[in-house]
């Protein structure tokens, strides 16, 4: 694309006051305008990615007069994505001892990252209790991922009501994102736990009713011929992708950010669609629920695992929290990567997606419908027109009795990539297969379905003969390549396998899935 890049003016809300920033390009990153622009270096670029977590800030937006919290990685988010928003980032969150807004002094002081500008080493009662219970257990050492945790335990303080009730695997969850080389892990999940405990020092806390004011006051102009697109409704957004058919689109930016920071792109126009109140939503009808494309991937999952509970463990396991309350389910549909996770589960569940463009003639929005194996051609690559957006994503509620599982393959069991993921869901009736349904990735250029062992499996009786002659089948229809993830070996044996312990597992024996093992399970074995 072109890389004469226009600017514009950003406008956010930072310790309860507007900042405003004259001529920031619309690809440049929060981090980047943390750092650069307004001296806030407590906030760390590790991996650049998205992957390690010390980049990590809390957004704050009033959603029905009420403040909405979500801990994001700053590093592969584009700076004009939170126009109109709250930021808090480590310098902010322990009583003020600067002026509003500022970040003159360097934040890294004796206590290891937690971000309050030159802090004596002793306890001090201005810290916040997510920074106060990482000093009280020991959860910092070289210091440099802390203010990334710091951030994340702020955001997990504020959404369980100053850190109420939260237990070893809600920390364990909402950590996933943050990596630490050194302390490890026991030390920083105490703190976790602790910190609702902790008393909060007047001056840390949030006064919501006054910064649901203050954002409320922020102005709302836009600038005449913005480089950064952010439409508010449905047909602004499709009628801005019909004039600016070039524009980069975003949601997330969870992969578009890769591609700043690492390949160094450049974007002339961006069309960001997270701003149009329709797609927002995630609206439910008799047969089926429809995901909105701008509704975050924590929000999506939170809704699929409402009508199919068996799907948490997985969830959780798509990327880090951060990323997943960046990303949307829409945005990794649309962008296609044969190796994402959500689409190997919305093939297996049945699911289509709504495609919308702007009828000028009409002066109407026209839309197609498919489903979610036929948007992809190629690798990265669509049935989609220039001017059209994937808009919505309908997935059909369950039917008894259906049979679900998904199967995430990877080398860490958080914050992975997969090397195979496999979804399946059937259905059984007086001991034959009635339906089959088999979404896969990494096993081909795009995610696909495995029809091919569908029909190996529909009709036949559910029994370990027919899963022999169904493993076959699903190792020989697809010829995965090796990377650096996984062999293209291990991977065709992955799939059988998989598919033995699905059968396995539908039979009753359930101490074969990681989300079940514990000490008890594993004594009763022994």
């Amino acid at each position: 694309m072109s890389t004469e890049i226009s600017a514009q003016t950003l406008t956010f809300l930072r310790r309860g006051q507007p900042v405003t920033l004259h001529n920031v390009a619309p690809d440049r990153t929060l981090l980047e305008v943390l750092r650069e622009d307004l001296h806030c270096t407590g906030t760390k670029e590790g991996c650049g990615e998205g992957d390690c977590g010390a980049c990590t800030v809390v957004l704050g937006e009033a959603v029905e007069g009420k403040l909405e919290y979500k801990a994001i990685n700053s590093c592969i988010r584009l700076a004009h994505s939170v126009e109109g928003l709250a930021v808090w980032t480590v310098e902010d969150i322990s009583a003020p001892t600067l002026g509003a807004g500022a970040c003159s002094l360097p934040p890294e002081g004796a206590r290891s990252g937690l971000g309050r500008p030159g802090a004596a080493a002793s306890a001090s009662p201005e810290l916040h209790p997510a920074q106060e219970a990482m000093v009280q257990c020991h959860g910092s050492q070289c210091g440099f991922c802390t203010p990334g945790f710091v951030m994340s335990l702020f955001g997990m303080y504020q959404n369980t009501g100053g850190g109420k009730g939260i237990d070893r695997a809600q920390a364990q969850a909402d950590l996933s994102g943050n990596l630490c080389r050194c302390t490890g892990y026991r030390p920083i999940l105490d703190a976790a736990q602790q910190m609702g405990s902790l008393p909060l020092p007047a001056g840390c806390g949030v006064n919501e009713a006054e910064t649901v004011a203050a954002l409320r006051a922020l102005p709302k102009k836009m600038p005449a011929n913005p480089a950064y697109l952010r439409p508010t409704t449905l047909a602004a957004l499709l009628q801005q992708r019909a004039a600016h058919p070039k524009a980069q689109v975003v949601a997330g930016c969870t992969d578009v950010g890769l591609w700043v920071t690492k390949m160094h792109k450049r974007f002339a126009t961006v069309l960001d669609v997270t701003a149009a109140r329709e797609l927002r939503r995630v609206e439910r009808y008799p047969h089926h629920i429809a995901i909105g494309a701008a509704v975050s991937l924590t929000e999506a999952y939170a809704a699929l695992v409402k009508d199919r509970p068996q799907l948490k463990t997985f969830s959780q396991r798509f990327a880090g929290l951060p990323v997943r309350n960046s990303g949307t389910l829409g945005g990794n549909v649309a962008n296609g990567s044969p190796i994402g996770d959500s689409m190997p589960l919305l093939i297996a569940l049945g699911a289509s997606v709504v495609l919308m463009r702007w009828d000028a003639k009409r002066g109407a929005i026209a839309h197609r419908e498919l489903r979610l194996e036929d948007l992809y051609t190629g690798y990265r690559t669509n049935v989609m027109a220039a001017d059209e957006l994937l808009c919505w994503i309908k997935v059909p509620l369950p039917v008894a009795p259906e049979f679900m599982r998904v199967y995430k393959i990877s080398k860490r069991f958080d914050d992975d990539i997969s090397a195979v993921c496999l979804a399946i869901g059937i259905t059984v009736q007086d001991g034959v297969v009635t339906t089959a349904s088999i979404g896969a990735g990494g096993v081909a250029a795009t995610p696909v379905r495995a029809r091919q062992t569908e029909a190996a499996l529909l009709g036949r009786p559910w029994t370990p003969d027919t899963i022999a002659k169904a493993t076959q089948t699903l190792r020989a229809e697809f010829q995965p390549i090796s990377d650096m993830r996984a062999s293209a070996t291990y991977r065709h044996t992955l799939l059988g396998n998989l598919l033995q312990r699905f059968w396995l597992e539908s039979q009753g024996m359930q101490h074969i899935n990681l989300e079940t093992v514990n000490a008890a399970t594993l004594e009763a074995l022994a």
